[in-house]
């Protein structure tokens, strides 16, 4: 079977790698503005013609799914985080609420892919992909021989639920808060959530 090869990966690569990424930031700019971004309208805004910005993106969703922010990271600890899972928790949603907030509209946008039903497209969806359950099973590591894998797994779930664009959608579009607020939030469960199983690992 032929593999098909993607356009800008063909001939004077350097020239469509720019194309490319002048159409996923106009496309951003968009969302920033609060308008969900089709093909044409973003090709518009990148001065790119139309028929050009098709050859990237076949689709809307293709081009939403390109604005998607890289986080590629294993860990969000950084150098020497030490053995407290509290601090390590601290660490992790620290930067993962900033990481939200910067790039909030491209991950309610994906938020919306990720609630269609699924196609056989459904699996090429970063927000599907379960980085976030990475970073704060990282971050937990520390309680590996305290806790039963089981139940630290369970913990683990409770606290991503408790972080995230859902949890700042919710909090802000149906709890009314302001985005400070989600924030502090969102940090104070992760902490209680954390809490309440090191107290109970103790017993």
């Amino acid at each position: 079977m032929r593999m098909s090869i993607p356009y800008e990966l063909t001939g004077r690569t350097q020239q469509k790698a720019r194309t490319r990424k002048a159409l996923i930031e106009a496309a951003r700019q968009l969302l920033a503005e609060g308008v969900t971004p089709t093909v044409e309208r973003t090709a518009d805004r990148a001065e790119v013609s139309r028929a050009t910005a098709f050859r990237y993106f076949a689709n809307q969703r293709a081009l939403l799914v390109a604005t998607y922010p890289r986080l590629e990271e294993a860990s969000l600890l950084g150098a020497a985080p030490g053995e407290d899972p509290l601090v390590r928790l601290d660490a992790v949603t620290e930067e993962l609420a900033r990481r939200i907030l910067e790039y909030e509209q491209e991950l309610r946008a994906h938020l919306r892919l990720s609630l269609e039903p699924a196609t056989a497209q459904s699996d090429d969806l970063p927000l599907r992909q379960g980085r976030a359950i990475g970073w704060i099973d990282d971050a937990l590591s520390p309680l590996r021989d305290r806790i039963p894998a089981r139940e630290l797994r369970r913990l683990v779930l409770a606290i991503r639920a408790t972080l995230g664009i859902e949890a700042l959608v919710w909090l802000t579009d149906v709890g009314g808060v302001s985005r400070e607020e989600a924030v502090d939030i969102m940090r104070s469960s992760a902490r209680t959530l954390l809490r309440s199983a090191i107290a109970d690992a103790a017993q």
